[in-house]
């Protein structure tokens, strides 16, 4: 069951934009919408993000999961709902997104860059920085269940372009164009 609604996974750097997460956790809150936070990965904002945790009065709402990997990793993700990746910079790609929504999860990630692609019919995206966006996508999705498994049932096609096997037959049908 994904009895836990967010969860991020990264490393604690400012570019990963954990700190926008926060703060859209505090608008929600502010809105009276309670909302639950796992926080999976370390790095030198750690402390820093801890205390703004504490700051917004989101104390109990967010946990620090430290680093985790493999098969644990795939384990937590499948309990929550909406995995969250809050990039200031644009991501090339985004395989936590990819990972996130193969185990279930709803993606919500910063527009630039790969992450939209990456993202695609299976979640939603935010203007990068923005909390305040983020905040309102967050509200729509825990508010609407039937979206929600909407983005869920659109995961395995999805997820299909971007197997091994999918990918090398498109690079050949294009060098076949590009041949002819």
């Amino acid at each position: 069951a994904r009895g836990r609604e967010l969860l991020f996974v990264g490393r604690l750097v400012s570019d990963k934009g954990v700190d926008v997460l926060l703060r859209a956790l505090g608008i929600l809150k502010q809105q009276n919408i309670s909302a639950c936070l796992t926080i999976i990965g370390c790095g030198p904002e750690e402390a820093n993000l801890r205390a703004l945790a504490c700051e917004l009065g989101l104390g109990q709402a967010v946990t620090f999961a430290g680093e985790t990997v493999g098969p644990e990793l795939a384990e937590l993700m499948n309990h929550h709902q909406v995995i969250v990746i809050p990039s200031r910079r644009p991501e090339p790609f985004g395989i936590v997104a990819l990972e996130g929504i193969a185990c279930g999860c709803i993606g919500v990630g910063s527009k630039e860059g790969g992450l939209s692609e990456t993202i695609g019919n299976c979640g939603m995206t935010f203007r990068n920085g923005d909390g305040q966006e983020l905040a309102d996508r967050l509200r729509t999705l825990l508010s609407d269940s039937q979206m929600g498994e909407k983005f869920r049932a659109a995961a395995p096609a999805h997820l299909e372009q971007f197997r091994a096997q999918t990918v090398a037959q498109r690079y050949l049908a294009l060098l076949h164009e590009l041949a002819a």
